[in-house]
């Protein structure tokens, strides 16, 4: 190496896994063959996160970063013959990620050391990487006691004409699980074709996604078991187990580049029948002490149903009444009075015009007086059969029929088309509908609806 003969870089007590928070110390060694003149001595500690398109390329398509601190060791001077050790001292922040190697990204911790030396001569470099875990506690994930279940069916065909159907179910004892741990694996499958399946596999199945303009997903199989086949017309329950193999945690929380995700496949050769069943991969075990009480679960999530609409309750008001201990009930709206047209007469229910006749004579679209005796009375307009929401002979309960006892203004909230009884002379803001009580009905005919409209 000529003048420089050993240049490293070691940490304290030969720690290499950190955790978010810690402090990471080490030293500088060099040993030099002879004096090396320098401008100065530094080291670099960083961690970065880096993904790419391509298969193990170094070349980052993205990258963030998470920390990045340099100090000085050494000023400009010349470096003596012999050995010299340089101390140094990094905080790591509490937001840096763990550590992950994939295919298409890494998240990369590590400490460099540079020698620069004078222009036209050699400069020196080294660096030693270093890990993070940050502990993932499954204890702390939402949703995460109880089972992972799911369920299939699914119809295929064979030989071009028989069809058959397969109902695959499945569930797992737990959702998140750390290294080390068993899944317990509970299959059922009933088999309801004439044709014997494949034979069974569980796999735990890692997903990680690379998150770039157009996401890489990198799908591998961790661990599988196979098992036997399903006889035509058969059920089978098939349970397994699978052993966590050492594995990254599910989730690199303050990683925003790549995401990981695990789940077990249970699926047929043959036919291609697959379900999933989704879980977790952490660091901290499951504390069934820490487990949420199943009563108090439903009493939460009941009361609001359980809850009547707001009623006075007697015992609330000792003092009061008996009418007033009654349960309060919201007021009834009024019924709505019957809609009738203001430019049409009201007409009693035995003296209801026929209905219109199917050719309207020329000249109605301009329409016709309907009563010159009253010269502030509005002209008639053309109106269609489908005009009348009554048919002849129907009472509105909110009318009054215009025979003799009937009341004038009989209807509440609406004005009375007739005089009240008594009065002199007849108001002219209201419209009143042609005098039918000299006609000799039921033995002379009604008149036609072109004369009650003339007249």
């Amino acid at each position: 190496m000529g003048k420089l003969q050993e240049f490293e870089i070691t940490f304290d007590n030969n720690k290499e896994v950190y955790s978010p928070g810690e402090s990471i110390s080490g030293t500088v060694r060099i040993k030099l063959a002879q004096a090396l003149l320098c401008k100065a001595i530094k080291v670099n500690c960083n961690g970065f996160c880096g993904i790419t398109s391509k298969v193990n390329d170094t070349a980052w398509t993205m990258e963030e970063q998470y920390f990045n601190s340099t100090v000085s060791v050494a000023d400009k001077g010349t470096l003596k013959l012999g050995e010299h050790t340089f101390p140094f001292k990094f905080l790591i922040p509490d937001t840096a990620p763990t550590s992950f190697e994939g295919n298409y990204g890494r998240t990369i911790y590590r400490v460099r050391s540079f020698i620069d030396t004078p222009r036209f001569s050699k400069d020196y470099n080294v660096e030693k990487p270093f890990y993070m875990l940050r502990l993932l506690n499954l204890n702390e994930v939402p949703d995460i006691w109880g089972t992972s279940s799911s369920a299939v069916t699914q119809q295929f065909s064979y030989m071009l004409m028989k069809t058959g159907t397969m109902v695959l179910k499945a569930q797992s004892d737990m959702r998140g699980y750390t290294p080390g741990q068993i899944i317990q694996v509970t299959a059922s499958m009933h088999n309801q074709s004439g044709k014997n399946t494949g034979i069974m596999a569980a796999s735990l199945m890692q997903r990680v996604t690379y998150e770039m303009k157009r996401p890489v997903h990198d799908l591998r199989s961790i661990a599988e078991v196979e098992g036997g086949v399903v006889k035509a017309g058969k059920e089978v329950e098939w349970k397994e187990q699978i052993i966590i193999p050492p594995l990254p945690q599910s989730s690199l929380v303050g990683c925003d580049l790549i995401k990981i995700e695990y789940y077990v496949k249970v699926s047929l050769k043959s036919p291609d029948v697959m379900l999933t069943l989704p879980i977790h991969i952490g660091n901290v075990a499951l504390d069934k002490k820490m487990r949420p009480s199943k009563r108090s679960a439903p009493s939460s999530s009941s009361t609001p149903e359980a809850t009547p609409a707001p009623v006075a309750i007697p015992e609330a008001t000792p003092n009061t009444s008996t009418s007033d201990t009654m349960p309060s009930l919201p007021p009834r709206p009024a019924p709505k009075p019957a809609p009738r047209p203001t430019p049409r007469p009201r007409m009693s229910s035995h003296n209801s015009p026929s209905a219109p006749p199917v050719d309207y004579p020329q000249g109605a679209e301009g329409g016709s007086h309907m009563n010159d005796g009253y010269p502030n009375k509005r002209q008639s307009q053309l109106v269609s059969p489908n005009a009348f929401s009554y048919a002849p002979g129907l009472f509105f309960p909110n009318q009054q029929q215009n025979g003799p006892g009937a009341v004038p203004g009989g209807s509440t909230g609406a004005s009375a088309p007739y005089p009240p009884a008594g009065a002199d002379a007849m108001p002219s803001a209201h419209i009143l509908p042609p005098d039918y009580s000299n006609s000799s009905y039921p033995q002379e005919a009604p008149p036609t609806y072109d004369q009650s409209c003339n007249t």
